[in-house]
């Protein structure tokens, strides 16, 4: 399989201009400056405060309108199971809900999230290699739609678990097709050295077992070959392919196979990539799957949830060294990770009208964090920011506020959902407090001023 096209380091940045025609809940006002939807940012930013998270419901809407669209008008037998690992905030997982999606969870906290925010257990399927027994437990008792099972070793403990307490457990083997899905190192998940599933080699045999334990109630096979998958469908199809053939092969032994989870990972432009549409997924799983006579499912994140959000942030200030411009930010590596994490590309928007049109020059636009990857973009072009100007990092709306953290002691951001022109703090900003609650100094040691 070809390689992806290498970036070219030399390669235009996209003009703001460009940057909103791609984003139809963004707009500019020339007084308000930067909108969502129908509120001004910089209102949110004074209400709120900074760092903020701010979603779209217009846009988590339409988004997961399209995609079951996409797949109705294919002619599948699919539903769709929001990634809560993207964004779990409730009322992101609530207006899903609303619009019939149910949840792909893969820990306990974000199971009891899709719950409380409304999906019910039919509708939520548990991923992971890691699940444990307290987690097993919650997941029969709620009675959820299925089980993801990574190993033999999984379905030996599960199978264990469920006939202790009485119960059989509906579950799917997720199958590794060994597929280069030519995304970021860090999140690919369906080539026989990461830790996903079980090499599709192996598959017939262990479904058999599984089909023989007693604790089990085996429903169908699931895959998931990575995540940003920007580089057209050809993974996809190579790996929906080999499912077909799988499913195939199982019923001839006389198994059975209800259902397949697809994954998901549909890319998103973050800056110009060009993926796939959700027509030609639909497209490639018909292709591969839609005469296997089985129901679909799909578990997509961030091409609903990333568009939809943004993450506002205030300049502390502006320095000049060592012939850098620096545009230092009151937001950080722990609220935005990604650039740290996988060099991610965010677009930057100034959030004043005035600002939007004024002359730019390149900047080194970073956090106050004591690391030297706190650093967002390089050489960003980007007119001047004075102290207390308002920033606006785009596409922020999947992990980002949920793979935050209080490094450095600073404490988590909030967050804000925009409705046409409603708009409301849906997460609180944790205080200090909050993040000093719970920690404890131990009475044997001697604190400055007390006495030994």
């Amino acid at each position: 399989m070809a390689a992806p096209a290498p970036r070219r380091d030399d390669a235009p940045e996209p003009s703001f201009a460009d940057l909103l025609a791609q984003r139809p809940a963004l707009s500019t006002d020339a007084l308000a400056g930067l909108m969502m939807e129908e509120v001004p940012l910089a209102r949110i930013a004074q209400a709120v405060g900074t760092p903020t998270w701010v979603y779209s419901a217009g846009t988590l809407r339409r988004r997961a309108r399209a995609l079951c669209d996409a797949l109705r008008e294919a002619g599948l037998d699919a539903t769709v199971h929001f990634a809560t690992k993207s964004n779990p905030n409730l009322a992101v997982v609530a207006l899903l809900a609303g619009e019939g999606l149910g949840a792909d969870v893969v820990s306990e906290g974000e199971l009891r999230a899709a719950r409380a925010a409304g999906v019910p257990a039919s509708g939520i399927v548990f991923s992971g290699v890691g699940k444990t027994e307290r987690e097993m437990r919650l997941a029969i008792a709620e009675d959820i739609l299925q089980l993801n099972l990574e190993s033999a070793e999984e379905a030996e403990m599960l199978d264990a678990l469920a006939r202790s307490l009485g119960r059989r457990a509906r579950v799917a083997l997720r199958v590794n097709p060994d597929v280069d899905a030519r995304t970021h190192a860090k999140i690919t998940t369906g080539l026989t050295e990461n830790k996903f599933g079980v090499p599709i080699a192996l598959a017939p045999a262990l479904y058999a077992r599984l089909c023989a334990m007693e604790g089990l109630e085996v429903v169908g096979l699931a895959t998931h070959i990575g995540s940003q998958i920007t580089q057209g469908v050809s993974s996809y199809a190579a790996a929906y392919a080999r499912l077909g053939s799988l499913v195939r092969e199982l019923r001839a032994q006389g198994l059975p196979v209800e259902r397949v989870d697809c994954g998901g990972g549909l890319g998103i432009p973050y800056r110009d990539e060009i993926p796939a549409s959700p027509a030609a997924l639909a497209g490639t799983i018909k292709a591969g799957l839609g005469d296997a006579g089985v129901k679909l499912m799909l578990e997509p994140g961030r091409w609903i949830a990333g568009p939809a959000g943004v993450l506002l942030s205030r300049v502390v200030i502006e320095k000049q060294s060592a012939g850098r411009r620096f545009v230092i930010l009151d937001a950080a590596m722990n609220d935005l990770l990604r650039p740290a994490m996988y060099e991610a590309w965010h677009g930057i928007l100034p959030v004043s009208p005035a600002a939007f049109h004024a002359p730019q020059t390149p900047a080194d636009v970073v956090g106050p964090v004591c690391e030297s990857s706190d650093t967002f973009a390089k050489g960003r072009n980007l007119p001047a920011l004075p102290p207390a100007s308002l920033v606006a990092f785009l596409d922020a709306g999947a992990y980002g506020a949920s793979m935050s953290s209080t490094y450095n002691a600073r404490p988590l951001a909030a967050e804000v959902m925009v409705n046409g022109s409603d708009w409301s703090v849906v997460r609180e900003r944790q205080g200090y407090e909050q993040l000093l609650a719970g920690q404890r100094i131990p009475g044997w040691i001697t604190r400055p001023g007390e006495a030994r």
